[in-house]
């Protein structure tokens, strides 16, 4: 990616970016497997209402104003 990037040569960018999105997107399931192996603790709910009936957020509506 960084000869790519450093040449400016769009069509080697690509194919170079394409090949870390891959690295990446293996890498983060191996990372989810092993940590829902580990157990889960830190894992995000599966249900979104488990996440919004949390009683210990104390959570205030408030209004803003943008200074320009």
């Amino acid at each position: 990616m960084k000869k790519a990037y450093e040449s400016k040569d769009l069509e080697a960018i690509k194919p170079a970016l394409d090949n870390i999105n891959e690295a990446w997107k293996q890498a983060s399931e191996e990372m989810y497997k092993a940590q829902q192996e580990a157990g889960g603790a830190d894992a995000p709910p599966t249900d979104g209402a488990d996440a919004a009936s949390s009683s210990d957020d104390d959570v205030e509506d408030v209004d803003f104003e943008e200074v320009k």
